[in-house]
């Protein structure tokens, strides 16, 4: 199927939102246009084109829903915003319109690059906000050895050696002098992260900040 533009693949994701607990549910068009902030004969067009691709089932009058495989798209996108959410909050530390933010991000990202990220992050099922992300066509690999992933997505079981503090100099020091520094050693157990023969207590946020190469388990 030919590339979606970022009008359409707005408009599946808003749809996605507006019936995601209930896919058979119609959704009505003026419903649709102020959840755009357009208006309705502009809506109409776009679902008429979207039904054209079928990706939309389109009832007269009524409205439209989204159909399997228009539903798939719409809630890969929904994922890749979630994603993005979840990487400029807990990993860079973004302190602006994180969804704005997101929304424009999440049109620029492949399937290649959405399943890197989606693994390096630990295949969270919820956004830092507790939206629920979708888990249709997700792609879940084992990780094998030499994958730089954050702590909290190293597989119980596994060793690995940090290799990346992304955080302020002052707090990266911190964790030196604790011991948790570039080059340290580290144990993924069911209990959590151990390095030195102690358990590590830390936030989500602090553990996907700092990122370790995963050794042969």
């Amino acid at each position: 199927m030919a590339e979606l533009s970022e009008f359409e693949e707005m408009y599946l994701k808003r749809l996605f939102e507006a019936h995601v607990d209930k896919p058979d549910a119609i959704v009505k068009t003026t419903q649709l246009a102020e959840m755009m902030d357009v208006s309705p004969a502009s809506t109409t067009e776009m679902i008429q084109r979207l039904a054209g691709r079928d990706l939309v089932t389109h009832i007269p009058y009524k409205g439209c829903r989204l159909t399997p495989d228009g539903f798939q798209r719409a809630a890969r996108i929904k994922r890749r915003e979630g994603l993005i959410e979840i990487l400029l909050t807990e990993v860079i530390g973004f302190t602006g319109d994180v969804s704005a933010a997101a929304c424009k991000m999440e049109h620029a990202i492949d399937k290649e690059l959405e399943a890197a990220l989606d693994k390096m992050l630990g295949y969270p099922e919820r956004t830092p906000s507790g939206e629920r992300i979708p888990l249709i066509e997700r792609r879940v690999e084992p990780i094998r050895s030499g994958y730089l992933l954050p702590l909290s997505a190293l597989p119980a079981g596994s060793s690995a050696t940090v290799e990346m503090l992304v955080m302020e100099a002052t707090d990266a020091r911190t964790l030196e002098v604790a011991g948790l520094g570039i080059g340290a050693e580290i144990q993924s157990t069911d209990d959590g992260i151990v390095c030195n023969g102690s358990l590590l207590e830390m936030s989500k946020p602090l553990s996907l900040r700092i990122l370790a190469r995963t050794k042969d388990m």
